[in-house]
């Protein structure tokens, strides 16, 4: 970071949201934002006007979203789909009111869960089937085809066809791993890992391991660019950005982006540019431009007010976020 200016302002374009309660996640569905906050309720936001859904008895652990439907899961062990209008819609519920911490959608509208040690998909008909496994299923993604579903779990992440009766590959690398994400061109998969640590593997008949370590604390955000050639994530106190082009990182030195004395817990890239959003745990919002480094301020730090969600919309005109305390806002990148 340029210690010998500050970076120049955006925070006239940011309109406040009073959420009231720890943002779980935010995702715009179309022109409506949608806030899945730790109390159970969906706030909808649009253009200045908030409305409160009850969708969870209970608190929203996760959430996901596809720019029509909000998908949540909770600690009542249900799954619920919210629009940008009208009321929720149960699509599952796990009768041992187990906790739902993890949910994905695909592009075809396929979506997965889990419950104790069971992977669930349904499919855009409402076919569900289910996989067991050895350990408890933590991050879930599908690739970007929509067909295959990477699941994080110990030792390893497999990859499943629900739709096949097929055993699923296992990739397997010691230790607790978290969240998954697939690159967009497929060819990579990465997760998150409880020993402060990123791991991935380059597919295809033989996949080949990557590791990237080094972090100070869990990279538990993670963002590709909109060409998959750098993967962005949490952890540090800068945004670590690894290069993706070729074979990968494995013997590349990573880029290190918007660094302060606070830990970065959010990443987000723009949809169609080499923009970064950081969020860090001192509330502070930096926007960065990897082809020159240079910084933007979104929001500055704020006692108790950690970035806990990002959002941008599919235009990439909008950032929402929201923060661990309660507050949240929208920046409307101004036009040239």
């Amino acid at each position: 970071m340029n210690t010998t200016t500050a970076p120049v302002s955006l925070r006239e374009h940011v309109v406040p949201v009073e959420a009231g309660a720890h943002v779980v996640g935010a995702h715009w569905l179309g022109s409506t934002l949608a806030l899945a906050l730790a109390d159970g309720r969906v706030l909808r936001w649009t253009d200045g006007v908030s409305e409160n859904v009850e969708a969870h008895a209970g608190g929203i652990l996760c959430a996901c979203g596809d720019g029509q439907r909000l998908i949540t899961g909770g600690d009542d062990g249900r799954v619920v789909a919210l629009t940008a209008d009208g009321g929720p819609a149960e699509l599952a519920r796990d009768e041992k009111r187990r906790w739902i911490d993890a949910v994905t959608l695909s592009p075809s509208g396929s979506l997965a869960w889990n419950t104790g040690r069971t992977v669930h998909a349904r499919d855009d008909k409402g076919r569900v089937t289910s996989l067991d496994l050895a350990s408890t299923p933590q991050g879930l993604v599908f690739a970007p085809k929509g067909y295959r579903l990477a699941i994080g779990q110990m030792n390893g992440v497999s990859l499943w066809y629900p739709a096949t009766q097929t055993k699923p590959e296992f990739l397997d690398w010691k230790g607790s791993h978290l969240d998954v994400v697939w690159s967009p061109d497929g060819r990579f998969v990465v997760s998150s890992m409880q020993e402060n640590a990123l791991h991935g593997w380059r597919l295809g008949e033989k996949p080949s391991h990557m590791r990237m370590t080094g972090y100070p604390a869990k990279p538990r955000s993670l963002s590709w660019s909109h060409d998959g050639l750098w993967l962005a994530s949490s952890g540090a106190d800068a945004a670590i950005v690894w290069p993706f082009q070729g074979d990968g990182p494995q013997g590349k030195a990573p880029r290190e982006c918007g660094a302060r004395h606070a830990k970065v817990t959010r990443v987000a890239f723009h949809p169609k540019a080499l923009v970064l959003a950081v969020g860090y745990d001192d509330g502070c919002i930096l926007m960065i431009r990897l082809t020159d480094a240079s910084e933007l301020l979104v929001r500055p730090a704020l006692r108790g007010s950690g970035i806990t969600a990002f959002a941008w919309d599919k235009g990439g005109k909008r950032l929402a976020f929201g923060t661990e305390d309660g507050a949240a806002g929208v920046l409307t990148l101004p036009t040239a």
